[in-house]
């Protein structure tokens, strides 16, 4: 499937098809688009940094495991450490 030629809304549409779980750093998501109602779980990453995720890969794979149908959360990571701050919105 071409992911990257989907908008906001259409991503959404198939991702919910096809997955249980949505990780992104699109920190505008939830005020764009209209995610109540929505099977699909979405996490929000405060960066794409690989080098900054993997610190903090415990704390995110914690995080997905605990995440229900339809939950959204916003995961705040400390990039200069490995202290996380979880919040869900």
């Amino acid at each position: 499937m071409g992911w990257s030629t989907l908008s906001n809304g259409e991503l959404l549409d198939a991702a919910e098809k096809e997955f249980d779980l949505l990780i992104t750093t699109d920190q505008a998501l939830r005020t764009q688009q209209n995610l109540p109602g929505r099977k699909l779980a979405v996490l929000i990453l405060p960066f794409a940094s690989w080098p900054r995720l993997k610190l903090n890969a415990e704390k995110i794979v914690s995080r997905v495991a605990a995440l229900r149908a339809g939950e959204y959360a916003e995961l705040h990571l400390n990039s200069l450490d490995t202290r996380a701050d979880e919040s869900e919105i």
